[in-house]
């Protein structure tokens, strides 16, 4: 049972990359592209973000 806990504590995104606004490293990036796709979208970077933040993009539709 202490196993599937451990396992399961693991799996949680604490302090990994968030996608809602978090830091655009190339996994978070990677994973909102996925999303947008799937949706039929386009994940483009807002003009006036950096590129910095997950905030400063957008899944747009083509």
């Amino acid at each position: 049972m202490s196993l599937v806990l451990t396992l399961g504590a693991c799996a949680s995104s604490a302090g990994g990359p968030s996608i809602a606004g978090g830091v655009a490293s190339y996994d978070a990036l990677k994973s909102a592209r996925e999303a947008c796709l799937a949706k039929g979208g386009e994940l483009v970077r807002s003009e006036e973000g950096s590129g910095k933040r997950m905030n400063d993009y957008a899944c747009k539709r083509k």
